[in-house]
């Protein structure tokens, strides 16, 4: 079943489509078959502004295990003994995947191929290898044969020199599994170093996007969790205080200094060089939006992290949620000081930023690959001769 509501009919005034007269881009985080082929992507596009879509292989997994909507596909399939299941699960990814990608066309050309992308992620058992990461970015981007794509790769330090590369050969690259702003910035110089390599090969720069994809949520839920065990055993009043007033803080703190470092980065005469020939900056976006505390607002992520250049990833609930009731400001670049205070005080409680972010990036680099994992079996079980059970 497509999620609840998440085509409702828009208010006089939609807060999502509104997002961009603030300079933001609303992508997808979801797709499914029933969403292409019903015309509801169209509704979306047309009123909640939406501007792109992204998948990854849990959102695949769970399409394909529980609906039917893969039933064809996948009993045509049953029949090719050519392909393993990474094989079969790849046609029926790009078919989607070219779909979407079809009616987010109009997006893509009216915005000068600034939205409009649908993305696709290399295998994330690659993730820790850079020559099979490049030579998977070309293939999948070669066989899905679209302009309006980005192949995602994790922003492993083995998938710094894949994206380079890919952007200098003219491939999109959505750089995925961000947390560290220490990482963003060598993410940052690979996009611009694959820029100036493409422009020595005489690459058209203006046909060339690319995201910087941070995660958000995971980082509160780790931080939060390391918070909560230390006031378990902190008996300084001080001490407390401090600690809970970084609850529920850290995430947009490290966000919105990441953006100040867009900032500087996309800069400067470097840059300008590039940007001569038509070069577009490698937008931040903010992914993992949607609210993992109930405790905490709905819209949080949305609402703290709006600015211009940037792209708010969200999936289905999050997007009802902020239709419904979410308030627009210019929030990303206020108070910038007072969100490096919070990471200063961070240090002080004893937490290291680098410690959880470096966690957060393993442990997603591992439930990626478990995902996929779980993907492959899911089509493995549904195109087995007989066909998918009941």
């Amino acid at each position: 079943m497509q999620p609840t509501g998440v085509l409702e009919s828009s208010k006089a005034t939609n807060p999502v489509k509104e997002l961009l007269n603030y300079g933001q881009s609303m992508w997808l985080d979801y797709i499914r078959r029933d969403l292409i082929t019903s015309g509801k992507l169209k509704t979306m596009i047309d009123e909640d502004g939406l501007r792109g879509m992204t998948s990854n292989p849990s959102i695949f997994e769970k399409a394909i295990a529980e609906s039917s909507l893969y039933d064809d596909v996948l009993k045509s399939l049953a029949a090719r003994s050519d392909l393993d299941a990474t094989g079969r699960f790849e046609l029926i990814a790009i078919r989607d995947i070219q779909d979407a990608a079809d009616v987010l066309r109009p997006v893509y050309e009216s915005s000068k191929s600034r939205d409009g992308y649908v993305s696709l992620e290399v295998s994330p058992l690659l993730a820790l290898k850079t020559q099979e990461t490049i030579e998977e970015a070309r293939r999948l981007w070669k066989a899905v044969g679209r302009e309006n794509v980005m192949i995602k790769i994790p922003g492993t330090a083995e998938g710094l020199p894949a994206i380079r590369q890919a952007i200098g050969e003219g491939i999109n690259v959505n750089v995925t599994l961000l947390f560290a702003q220490e990482v963003y910035e060598k993410v940052a110089e690979a996009h611009i170093a694959g820029l100036e390599d493409l422009a020595k090969r005489g690459g058209n720069l203006k046909k060339i996007a690319g995201v910087a994809s941070f995660f958000i949520s995971r980082i509160d839920s780790l931080v939060d969790s390391m918070i909560n065990d230390k006031l378990k055993t902190a008996t300084d009043a001080q001490q407390q205080a401090l600690l809970k007033s970084l609850l529920g803080k850290v995430a947009i703190a490290n966000g919105k200094l990441a953006y100040l470092r867009y900032q500087r980065l996309f800069n400067g005469p470097r840059w300008q060089a590039l940007a001569a020939q038509g070069a577009q900056t490698q937008r931040v976006l903010w992914a993992s939006t949607s609210t993992k505390n109930p405790a905490y607002r709905d819209v949080m992520y949305v609402e703290e992290l709006i600015g211009p250049d940037t792209v708010n990833t969200m999936p289905p609930a999050t997007i009802d949620a902020f239709r419904d009731h979410g308030k627009l400001r210019n929030s990303l670049t206020e108070d910038v000081a007072g969100a490096q205070n919070v990471m200063d005080n961070l240090a002080r409680t004893g937490i290291s930023i680098k410690e959880v972010t470096t966690k957060l990036t393993d442990d997603g680099v591992k439930l990626f690959a478990d995902a996929f994992h779980k993907l492959l079996a899911a089509v493995e079980k549904n195109t087995q001769p007989q066909g998918k059970t009941a």
